[in-house]
């Protein structure tokens, strides 16, 4: 797994930024655009509601409310894909957080044809354990995480982190978050983005929200494990959040370009 090391924590969210509207293809554009837009539309019959929701492929509820914590300023709804848990289930078998990002993105997006939908994969990278548990974050608890083929409990993914880190110092227990989104449509992926949330690992859980390996992820910036923060605060600092801004903002340049 690749593990870098001079990345610089994301920046807050720019709320000045323009608010983004779905059309009726699932396009974006920013909020004057999109008035005009939308003004002709509902002539046609098109909703406002339609005009403001992303595809998310995911059953997981803590990245719903992440990507719904990161959308909220733009004034864009999230939504799961209709009918997902009986979809066929995405092996994520990719050696990179990249490449299950997009096998689920473009397998997933063959069910709702024309719209552009968003999956991710991510996870913890800890330095001292030579860039686990990586990409296989979720399962990191079973005994060969790479065979597994299923999720493991949060707490117990948690459990072995601290079993591994034990009595190390806390500048030997350095890592980060990395988050990989891609868009795709239709089979094929449109573009990818990564987002890094740099940190240190506690040796004790902080926080109820957040799910994962939240609680024990300090942020140095805010002086917070990311468990300790609301969706919408933590949508600011969160590598989900980082990867999430550039997807907005390659939305907003497509359709200046008439590209989607």
């Amino acid at each position: 797994m690749e593990a870098p090391n001079n990345h610089v924590a994301p920046a807050p969210f720019d709320s000045a930024q323009g608010r983004l509207c779905r059309l009726s293809r699932g396009q974006l554009a920013p909020a004057p655009q999109a008035r005009r837009l939308r003004d002709s539309r509902l002539e046609g019959g098109a909703t406002n509601r339609n005009m403001r929701r992303i595809l998310i492929a995911t059953s997981n509820p803590g990245k719903l409310r992440d990507f719904a914590g990161a959308a909220a300023v733009h004034g864009i709804e999230i939504a799961g894909i209709p009918n997902f848990s009986s979809l066929p289930l995405v092996v994520e078998d990719g050696q990179t957080f990249e490449e299950n990002a997009r096998k689920k993105a473009e397998e997933y997006s063959r069910y709702v044809s024309g719209e552009i939908v968003v999956a991710d994969d991510s996870g913890l990278e800890v330095d001292a354990l030579n860039g686990a548990p990586g990409v296989h974050s979720a399962r990191y608890a079973a005994d060969e995480p790479y065979l597994a083929d299923a999720n493991t409990d949060d707490e117990a993914n948690n459990a072995r982190v601290l079993r591994k880190l034990e009595n190390l110092p806390v500048e030997k227990r350095t890592g980060r978050f990395v988050c990989v989104l891609a868009a795709a449509r239709d089979g094929k992926t449109l573009q990818t983005f990564r987002g890094v949330a740099e940190g240190i690992i506690l040796n004790s859980a902080r926080g109820t929200n957040g799910f994962g390996y939240d609680p024990l992820f300090y942020f140095p910036q805010i002086q917070k494990t990311f468990a300790e923060l609301s969706a919408q605060e933590k949508s600011k600092y969160s590598h989900r959040g980082a990867a999430f801004r550039q997807f907005l903002d390659w939305c907003e340049k497509r359709i200046s370009e008439n590209a989607i």
